[in-house]
């Protein structure tokens, strides 16, 4: 009976998998979502085919020039092409809210997970980690932690990997304190498995899909946080074009040249709306309740 009950976990998962799938992929709120997210994506990647000019040339005799056929998008103070310098700028956003979201997610439920399976002072500590970390408002945490590290591009997604790493903890630690007491683990227990086995091939992926839900939602956290910092110099030095740093660029002149603001911040609002639709639509699949109400 132990044997069979060590199997069952498995089918569980990949059936709720396919029903997770499947109630995504009909949500109409995740197509726009991955529309969106999926036109940044491809924007960042073919961005040196697609560029119509060098995103750091300078051209001062056509400095502030407003959208025209030869400048989309006009022209920042510099003269460097407000397009190309947007497209560019994806890769640095995708990438820091990308890497920072992995690190974050990675350390957050390894913590959670041995916070929720261990139990005692190990608990103890790792959730009073947790409880000092959210006592500072995330812009604020990581304001601090990256001028203590300097600027640059792998600073940056340190700090903005540690303002994000307690919730994760708190989402893995919950469900792993109720999964630990199932009759699998018990019956993986009387087998001899160890607890590294345990966590790591019976309970993480019986709770994965609640993690990446958390992710994609962080993602956008991460990337307004990114342009946040970006803006008030701690994010990656110039000239490397940023949209936290097009909008900082532009600040002086936001009452002549309306571009150079304007169009960095749309480009920020359809990536964080495009991430939360996605995240929106991943809880709402993962939700019983709300599958039941939408059937």
């Amino acid at each position: 009976m132990s044997i069979v009950a060590t199997s069952s976990p498995t089918t569980a998962s990949s059936t709720r998998s396919d029903g997770l799938w499947r109630t995504l992929l009909g949500n109409r709120i995740a197509w726009i979502g991955l529309i969106l997210l999926a036109m940044v994506v491809l924007a960042a990647i073919f961005a040196p085919w697609i560029s119509p000019h060098d995103p750091i040339q300078q051209n001062i005799a056509c400095r502030l020039d407003p959208p025209s056929a030869q400048y989309w998008l006009g022209t920042d103070s510099y003269g460097r092409d407000v397009l190309s310098r947007l497209i560019y700028g994806a890769r640095i956003s995708l990438l820091v809210g990308f890497l920072a979201v992995l690190i974050a997610m990675v350390v957050g439920s390894s913590l959670g997970i041995l916070a929720g399976y261990l139990g005692g002072w190990v608990d103890q500590l790792v959730m009073g980690l947790v409880d000092v970390l959210l006592s500072f408002p995330t812009l604020l945490l990581g304001l601090m932690v990256a001028a203590m590290l300097g600027a640059s591009l792998e600073n940056l997604i340190v700090a903005i990997a540690i303002t994000e790493i307690a919730p994760f903890v708190r989402v893995a630690r919950a469900p792993t304190i109720a999964l630990k007491q199932r009759d699998f683990i018990e019956a993986g227990r009387a087998l001899g498995y160890g607890p590294i086995r345990l966590m790591a091939v019976h309970i993480l992926p019986n709770m994965i899909s609640e993690v990446i839900v958390l992710g994609s939602m962080w993602m956008a956290t991460a990337i307004r946080t990114e342009a946040s910092l970006s803006f008030i110099g701690l994010g990656v030095p110039p000239p490397v074009a940023t949209w936290g740093g097009m909008i900082r660029d532009g600040f002086d002149n936001i009452l002549d040249s309306w571009w150079l603001i304007v169009f960095p911040c749309l480009a920020i609002l359809l990536t964080v709306l495009a991430l939360n639709l996605l995240g929106d639509a991943l809880r709402d699949a993962l939700d019983p309740k709300l599958r039941g109400e939408k059937r």
